[in-house]
């Protein structure tokens, strides 16, 4: 993409407004246009980026065997009367009526619109177990929106739902979840802990939320610190294998790490006084088992072996797409902007061009940006007439991995510049090898 043709309205002066990195900085960037209070238009890198992240959630759902699918956002008051939840939910659900006077609500999730589908197609245990899930947008009238995307109105969730025979098999699926949970956030760059929360208005007494350590945090977390140290990394775990999603349930989730819904501050004390430690959270996704809280309401029962009718066991688990956006900046800044790690970047790298308009430059970033984008690269091309600093300026704002700048001294020697957005470090090389190199980062033949 070349920057002269594309949107993106950098601001130079910060939105009163904004009080958070992040909200900060996705304005600055062009990233997100607020429409009205915790709602925002997305605009096109804002945009790039949301679908990046949504499509690493997709990739591991899948990876696991859970089903994609799409419910809608407005959802019939009566299920939620079935369910007795629609009194009980509170003023964050936006309640309305149709034309016709029926109560509807815009759905800020979907347990009982899920437990509805199962109940209508599914009648026996040789169906089991089954995991449908989508990715969807979500509306909650929160008190007092703030913080950007971080606490909005609006936003894109991840929820998934499993089905299961017994509990054994849900709390399996619980395990599952919380495994392809790891994977997800490390493929963003992040560290999200697992910590044991509170179930809220989903419910259910089995819960885990992940989170990620940032000052801007909501939650008030105490955990140990030698759960920092751990990583999933390209480990390969048989998602089938009862045995083998416990095994890493139990290695993530066997240290101490709470919010402070659930903190026990004797437990907390026992830890070795040097590895205590209690900080800020953002929290990113939750996963619960509730047993049959919804399925004796909804009467989704199947016939066991025996032919008896039992009601399923479920458990739901939510990854929060949009805020996982601004969670991702909280953890990845500095002074100049947003540092993006590769797995969700906008863009694979900046091109500069310190002259444009020079035939030797022009010609050289054109050349790069053609070799990136036949490896399945697309770099972001700055072709603007502006001055030096201004294109770094941008860059460093909206926060490319890589950059490769072109100018008429280095290509006399044979060289663009290469450099690392996170670190600062820059080294010169032969065009060719500037394009190998960042193929060689993100997995490209080169």
């Amino acid at each position: 993409m070349r920057l002269s043709r594309y949107f993106l309205p950098v601001l130079k002066e910060t939105p009163s407004e904004a009080t958070i990195a992040s909200h900060r900085l996705m304005l600055r960037a062009g990233m997100i246009k607020q429409a009205s209070a915790g709602i925002y238009s997305w605009l096109p890198l804002g945009y790039r980026v949301l679908r990046n992240i949504e499509q690493i959630v997709h990739e591991e759902q899948q990876r696991v065997g859970h089903i994609p699918m799409l419910m809608p956002t407005l959802q019939s008051a009566d299920l939620w009367r079935e369910s007795g939840r629609y009194d009980d939910y509170g003023q964050e659900m936006l309640r309305i009526s149709d034309r016709h006077g029926r109560d509807m609500l815009y759905g800020p999730t979907n347990e009982e619109l899920i437990t509805d589908i199962f109940r209508s197609h599914v009648g026996s245990y040789k169906d089991l177990p089954l995991t449908l899930y989508h990715i969807q947008w979500k509306f909650r009238d929160e008190i007092r929106p703030r913080f950007g995307v971080m606490r909005g109105r609006e936003f894109l969730m991840k929820d998934g739902y499993n089905f299961d025979l017994t509990r054994e098999d849900a709390l399996h699926a619980y395990n599952r979840h919380l495994v392809s949970y790891l994977r997800s956030y490390e493929r963003m760059g992040l560290q999200a802990i697992p910590m044991r929360a509170d179930g809220g208005p989903i419910g259910g007494d089995y819960t885990h939320e992940f989170l990620v350590l940032a000052d801007t945090g909501e939650s008030e977390v105490f955990y140990d610190s030698e759960i920092t140290d751990l990583t999933f990394g390209d480990r390969d775990v048989d998602f089938d294998s009862v045995t083998a999603c416990q095994a890493v349930l139990e290695e993530f989730t066997s240290r101490y790490a709470r919010t402070d819904e659930t903190h026990d501050p004797d437990l907390f004390a026992k830890i070795p006084q040097e590895r205590q430690r209690a900080a800020r959270g953002i929290e990113v996704g939750q996963i619960f088992y509730f047993g049959t809280k919804y399925s004796e309401a909804l009467g989704a029962s199947v016939s066991d072996s025996q032919g008896n009718k039992v009601p399923v066991h479920m458990g739901s688990h939510g990854i929060g797409v949009s805020r996982l956006l601004g969670a991702i900046i909280e953890a990845s800044h500095d002074d100049k902007g947003i540092i993006w790690p590769e797995g969700v970047t906008p863009f694979a790298c900046g091109i500069v061009n310190l002259k444009q308009g020079d035939d030797a430059a022009d010609t050289a970033c054109q050349s790069l940006y053609d070799s990136l984008a036949a490896l399945g690269l697309e770099a972001l091309y700055d072709d603007r007439k502006e001055r030096a600093g201004a294109k770094f300026a941008t860059m460093d704002l909206i926060g490319l991995p890589w950059r490769i700048t072109v100018g008429p001294r280095g290509l006399k020697n044979g060289v663009v510049e290469l450099t690392s957005r996170r670190t600062g470090e820059s080294e010169e090389l032969p065009p060719e090898a500037a394009v190998a190199r960042i193929a060689q980062i993100y997995g490209k033949a080169s």
